[in-house]
């Protein structure tokens, strides 16, 4: 059963100062800030919500579909893609534009300065679900029985979330970091037609603010709302009760780049097999904690076997 990810497709690039941003930065001379920092050590990542997602979907057996823009620097990627056997076949190329990117600059104090080039990502409008469901309905693949909006470009989501819903397809609205380029009204529009809504701590605060809703009352408007809580968890909302999901402790604490997407792969991953709610949350919640224990969002290579064996040691029963 395959699950069509709309959203982004992104390079990190992640540099470290070894420095404290604090100490080169002098607040009586904010006004006519000029800064270099030298960084001596540099990685390029693959990343972007649907690639993190699709990743980790494909890390438990399941079949996704990305549909996202790429810029003409998107080789490599793409590669990857075909490598790992995940279909890119509606990765739209935009010659004339860079693939998204963003570039991070660290602190040895933890600090992060990032710029963020949204590239091609602002045209993934062009995209439309109806191409991606008739190519697969065409072939011998069967076409997608589920969907995710993550973060992309504006028109994008909400051209996106809006033909998911008119072709029947139950899909995830999960805003992330592209929550506040939406407004009140627009919001509960989208969560109206979305079977299901995901969203973080703090974007859950937000989107509070914006409806003037509580959680409890935006949950009525969907079969379900999952709200994670890093090291806390996450609370899911359904049939008029919440349960919660406990964490699960990773093996290290690295980075935590891409971890709600790896838990976003666990939830699509449950809808796909007809999970319970308790199961699904348990094994988007492990995810997680295995993604957090590597560095970049899609470094961690495991089989689905130990993925099965990792859930049965946490929880005392396989899913």
């Amino acid at each position: 059963m395959a699950s069509l990810i709309c959203g982004s497709i992104a390079y990190d690039t992640i540099m470290n100062f070894e420095g404290k941003f604090a100490d080169q930065i002098l607040p009586e001379q904010i006004h006519i800030l000029n800064v270099a920092f030298l960084v001596p050590t540099m990685r390029r990542e693959f990343g972007g919500c649907a690639g993190n997602i699709a990743y980790n979907l494909n890390l438990l057996g399941g079949d996704p579909i990305i549909m996202a823009t790429v810029g003409n620097d998107a080789g490599p990627y793409l590669d990857r893609l075909n490598q790992l056997q995940i279909d890119a076949t509606h990765i739209r190329q935009i010659e004339a534009g860079f693939t998204a990117q963003a570039m991070i600059t660290t602190d040895q104090a933890n600090n992060q300065i990032t710029a963020f080039h949204p590239g091609a990502m602002n045209e993934s409008h062009l995209n439309l679900v109806s191409a991606v469901i008739q190519e697969r309905t065409q072939s011998a693949k069967g076409t997608a029985k589920f969907g995710i909006v993550a973060p992309d470009g504006r028109q994008g989501m909400w051209e996106h979330c809006h033909q998911l819903a008119e072709a029947g397809v139950p899909f995830i609205f999960d805003p992330g970091q592209g929550l506040p380029m939406f407004n009140g009204p627009e919001l509960l529009e989208l969560i109206d037609i979305a079977s299901y809504l995901a969203v973080n701590d703090y974007e859950g605060e937000m989107l509070s603010q914006r409806t003037g809703l509580s959680l409890a009352k935006i949950s009525e408007r969907v079969k379900a709302l999952i709200v994670t809580k890093g090291a806390e968890g996450a609370d899911i909302y359904f049939d008029g009760k919440c349960i919660a999901i406990p964490p699960v402790t990773a093996a290290k604490i690295v980075d935590p780049t891409g971890c709600g997407d790896a838990f976003r792969g666990g939830l699509l991953f449950g809808l796909e097999n007809g999970m319970d709610w308790e199961s699904t949350g348990r094994l988007a919640s492990l995810m997680g904690s295995i993604k957090i224990a590597h560095q970049g969002p899609q470094n961690h290579h495991i089989s689905k076997d130990e993925i099965v064996s990792q859930f049965k040691s946490a929880f005392g029963f396989a899913f």
